[in-house]
């Protein structure tokens, strides 16, 4: 019985971590109700590396994939894209990137994570942000470790309509609604 109820765990191991990669072995262990060494031993025993270690694996293969925008132009750190489809990135808020008077995240952060993210997702050798619908719902502090999901939701022609949340923890903190434009992929359809 002991050994079902740890294969059962592990299983919910796998998949709380297959649904967000970020979750911290603290967070899985409230999560299954279990100590965090008790995590960190069934991480062993299934080949799930640590945070760090999955979130650099991440951004790896990620970077790799990249063609519209270089990536140290990506505000953040990217860890996870499908041309076309989804993309996923994250960024710590550290001290210089709050206001000075209320140690709020400026707002462009938030901005420009969200839109170098968009950008990321067009693949395309050349591609710009030519409207975006912006909102900030909470504010942001020093150590808050933000994520952000981007999702195409339409493809007409060269202009992408992509989504973008920001969450930190599971709280939404912004949210971006952006058209960017495939500069010269309509002249090459044409070509082709």
């Amino acid at each position: 019985m002991n050994s079902s109820k740890k294969l059962i765990r592990q299983k919910q191991l796998q998949t709380l971590i297959h649904k967000n990669p970020f979750l911290t072995d603290a967070q899985l262990a409230d999560s299954l109700h279990v100590s965090v060494p008790t995590v960190r031993l069934d991480r062993i025993c299934l080949n799930i590396p640590e945070l760090r270690v999955r979130t650099r694996q991440m951004a790896s293969e990620a970077q790799t994939r990249l063609r519209a925008i270089d990536k140290k132009d990506i505000v953040g750190e990217l860890v996870d894209l499908e041309l076309n489809r989804v993309g996923i990135s994250t960024l710590t808020i550290s001290n210089d990137m709050v206001l000075e008077k209320t140690g709020v995240g400026r707002g462009y952060f938030m901005f420009a994570m969200a839109d170098t993210l968009a950008l990321s997702l067009v693949d395309t050798d050349f591609a710009l942000t030519a409207v975006s619908n912006v909102k900030y719902k909470v504010p942001v502090h020093p150590g808050d470790r933000l994520v952000a999901k981007a999702e195409v939701m339409h493809i007409k022609g060269d202009r992408y309509y992509i989504k973008v949340i920001i969450r930190n923890e599971r709280v939404e903190v912004f949210r971006a609604k952006f058209i960017i434009v495939a500069v010269g992929q309509e002249k090459e359809q044409r070509e082709a």
